[in-house]
């Protein structure tokens, strides 16, 4: 009976600890609040009639891909005469 306690103790330690690794250390990280800063804000909403809870950014998130570069068009290697009329 003590050995079944110890063991249900011991999973309930684990888990908890797993828990606050995977959620509690992230949400209080300065790295993941400055990413969210970084991409505009967010914050949660709450549906008062449906009471639907969900995450709403502030503004539409930046793209983590660099800024596409400009297109340079080649030039024509006919030649093409121009006349004042």
């Amino acid at each position: 009976m003590r050995r079944l306690f110890l063991g249900g103790m011991l999973c309930g330690v684990l888990i908890t600890a797993a828990f606050t690794y995977v959620f509690a250390i992230p949400a209080n990280s300065d790295y993941w609040r400055w990413e969210i800063w970084k991409r505009g804000g967010g914050a949660w909403t709450i549906d008062m009639k449906s009471g639907h809870r969900g995450w709403k950014w502030s503004v539409e998130p930046l793209s983590d891909a660099p800024p596409k570069k400009p297109v340079t068009v080649p030039t024509s290697q006919t030649k093409v005469s121009t006349e004042q009329l």
